[in-house]
């Protein structure tokens, strides 16, 4: 039986299947700490979605801070059916709700975060709370702005990736914030919405109103002159130029890996000019300039 604890810890567990609680091995006789040594090996999907549900004794040690270091519900968004339900108020509600449980259990030890639709009210009871978070991604998070991310940058100087693809409100100001005192940041992901998925998101009564634009050269300057120590950085679709791209390739020399599909006003000249002087460069990922013309 699922009670409302439970519930409040996972909002995709209306959503997903949930697995099923009979177990044929006698399981009662294992000590905690066999336990939490299996329980580990589980992600926290699979923890909500099995021993969190078998009985108090296991839910209970499914809250131990070494088990809860890290938030991730990557997996279950991408296992889940896109939903406009997910832009809604009560949906972000509920990943609020599942960000403060996880604070709260890893007792402020949280150093992996990875969620979408959240909003400032628990990014901040986040900066308060953990300052060595490490990760965090906040993709597809129209409620968050500089006022968490703010607080996020003064109190979380160990941060070394962030995710902030498809947050349209995390503005250059938010980047110039992290970029000043985050030193240690060496990827970051600045991902923007496809035009069909911003066209299918303008038709939902939750994201019609929502800003889907930002300023690709000025993002560009913003990340060159405050993180210039960046190994990993993803722009898809940005409104990025050759002259945004001349700036970044010119100071973020240490870049190892550039991720600039979608990025229809640049060309290919300018791309292959400019990329050719990040002499650490592994891996890149090119616009499609003949699929640009049909946008």
């Amino acid at each position: 039986m699922v009670d409302e604890e439970q519930e409040a810890h996972n909002p995709f567990l209306n959503i997903n299947t949930k697995m099923g609680s009979t177990l044929r091995p006698d399981w009662s006789e294992l000590t905690p700490e066999c336990l939490l040594a299996i329980f580990s090996r589980l992600s926290m999907g699979q923890r909500w979605n099995g021993p969190m549900l078998v009985c108090k004794t296991w839910m209970k040690l499914c809250q131990d801070p070494s088990l809860n270091t890290v938030l991730d519900l990557e997996a279950e968004f991408l296992s889940s059916p896109d939903s406009i339900y997910w832009w809604s108020p009560k949906f972000e509600e509920k990943v609020d709700s599942t960000i403060r449980s996880a604070v709260d259990r890893s007792h402020g030890g949280l150093k992996e975060i990875k969620v979408r639709h959240c909003t400032n009210q628990s990014l901040s009871y986040v900066a308060e709370r953990c300052p060595n978070l490490e990760v965090l991604s906040v993709k597809y998070s129209p409620k968050v702005t500089v006022e968490s991310m703010r607080n996020i940058a003064l109190n979380c100087p160990k941060l070394i990736e962030l995710d902030i693809s498809c947050s349209y409100e995390i503005s250059c100001e938010c980047m110039e914030l992290v970029g000043a005192n985050c030193k240690n940041l060496q990827i970051l992901k600045r991902n923007l919405m496809h035009p069909f998925e911003i066209e299918r998101a303008r038709h939902s009564i939750y994201a019609c109103d929502l800003f889907f634009e930002t300023l690709g050269n000025v993002d560009a300057y913003v990340i060159g002159r405050h993180m210039s120590q960046l190994k990993h950085l993803e722009l898809r679709h940005s409104t990025l130029t050759d002259i945004g791209l001349a700036h970044l390739c010119k100071e973020c020399s240490s870049l190892e890996y550039l991720d600039l599909l979608g990025c229809r006003d640049l060309t290919t000249e300018g791309l292959t000019n400019h990329t050719s002087s990040l002499k650490n460069l592994k891996a890149i990922k090119k616009p499609n300039f003949a699929a640009t013309l049909f946008y």
